[in-house]
């Protein structure tokens, strides 16, 4: 071999071993703009969808253009969804054959003889990889900051939603299609909603109203809570223990209450209950009487215990009465046998019950409400499934709650918000308290 060909030899070798090097230094940039990509998809997975109503409509009141993106995004939550899926899979995927390529050339596992070893190394390092920077960083940041992600890398998941729009709305249709399928052949179980519509059609037209409504109420009575149905903190009275026995019995007459929570300092400190039978021996007694003796133990349940349940304590217990505490031990409220029976007869009333129920109807299409009327007594009223509002509630149980929860904020008299098919009109607000709102259900003519 003369010279020439040892030198043209030995440059073909260095030109190979550059363009070896170029193209490893290629892989690895590659490969951290993937682990970028899988960043940013992994935790607008999270940011994205938990978002709440609340921050939704908070957002469609900013003007900013990356506020704006975050909600036009989020009108098809399925095909968003099903783009981010998509995406961060052809991600993972590249992210591990380029990985595969990168450990071949960083290091020569022939030496070792041993094909449990290469294996064992690639599947930990490229599953460290992934885990750390495709799952936990990113979700944990977006689950902290989940509108600061959003409105961050927003720019980022509309370029990749519009690249994978086609295949992924494909993709949304054919899962609707097996689901449905699946559900309908599979399934036993029928919604509410679908349950309320049987008792209409099978009932018989010498059922009345009221019989249909029974029926009702016993299919949707195992799903309801105690917080649904209780006499909220605000419209409880209590009696202090330490006024006198003439005070308690004045309270007594004019509040026409069988029973009555006695507290101390406080009605988050509930000490007994009073039972108004239990003073009728001793009115004639001095205004210096020990009234105290005469308390019953006070039956403590939580907010989201089913009334089912507390039907049978109250049954096994022989009571009607329990006091409501939320999750840190404060009182939330009161709930009595008469509250759950209502559930399934309808409205219990005798002499002492005001006429005044709380709404009004106007129309068909429009209603009036005092603020702290449960959700579930306004379905009832307007004759709507109870679910009807459950994607805008978040944690409020009644209308003035709800309210605050879509508008984002205490409206002021005159203020309107909307959702789906329905208006809300604040009439009345006082001391930050919404006391009376109209519900207008929008006409179907007028919204196309």
């Amino acid at each position: 071999m003369d010279y020439h060909s040892v030198t043209e030899f030995l440059s073909t070798v260095y030109l190979l071993s550059v363009l070896q090097a170029q193209g490893t230094t290629v892989l690895i940039m590659v490969l951290f703009f993937l682990l970028f990509l899988s960043f940013v998809l992994s935790g607008a997975e999270v940011a994205f969808f938990s978002l709440t109503h609340k921050d939704i409509n908070i957002l469609r009141s900013k003007q900013q253009p990356p506020y704006q993106r975050i909600v036009d995004l989020l009108e098809e939550p399925k095909n968003l969804l099903g783009s981010l899926l998509i995406a961060n899979s052809f991600i993972n995927i590249s992210i591990i054959i380029i990985s595969n390529l990168l450990i071949d050339d960083l290091f020569n596992f022939e030496q070792f003889n041993a094909v449990w070893v290469e294996f064992l190394i690639k599947v930990l390092s490229v599953s460290f990889i992934l885990v750390l920077f495709g799952e936990v960083m990113p979700k944990v940041l977006a689950t902290q900051n989940n509108i600061r992600y959003a409105k961050d890398f927003g720019g980022i998941i509309q370029i990749i939603t519009y690249l994978t729009s086609g295949l992924s709305k494909r993709l949304v249709k054919y899962s609707d299609v097996i689901e449905r399928k699946l559900s309908s052949s599979v399934s036993g179980a029928y919604s509410l909603q679908e349950l309320d519509h049987a008792i209409d059609i099978t009932t018989d037209n010498a059922a009345s109203e009221n019989e249909k409504n029974i029926l009702k109420g016993i299919v949707k009575f195992g799903n309801i809570t105690v917080k649904q149905i209780m006499k909220t903190r605000v419209d409880v009275h209590g009696v202090d223990e330490e006024i006198t026995f003439i005070e308690l019995v004045n309270i007594v007459r004019d509040l026409h209450y069988s029973r009555l929570p006695v507290y101390k300092e406080g009605l988050d400190n509930v000490v007994g209950m009073i039972h108004t039978k239990d003073l009728l021996p001793f009115l004639d007694h001095p205004d210096d009487f020990n009234w105290r003796s005469l308390l019953r133990p006070t039956y403590f349940v939580h907010e989201q215990k089913l009334i089912d349940d507390l039907l049978n304590e109250f049954q096994a217990k022989r009571i009607h009465f329990a006091v409501v505490v939320d999750e840190f031990g404060g009182t939330s409220g009161i709930v009595t046998l008469e509250d759950i029976l209502e559930e399934i007869i309808g409205d219990i009333t005798d002499e002492f019950d005001e006429e005044e129920d709380g709404h009004k109807k106007i129309d068909d299409l429009n209603f009036i409400f005092e603020g702290k009327t449960m959700i579930n007594d306004v379905c009832k009223v307007m004759g709507l499934a109870a679910e009807t509002f459950d994607a805008y509630r978040g944690e409020s149980d009644s209308l003035a709650g709800l309210v605050l929860e879509i508008a984002g904020e205490i409206p002021i008299p005159t203020t309107v918000v909307g959702i789906a098919s329905f208006d809300f009109t604040v009439l009345e607000v006082e001391k930050n308290r919404i006391n009376k709102i109209k519900v207008t259900i929008k006409d179907k003519t007028e919204e196309d």
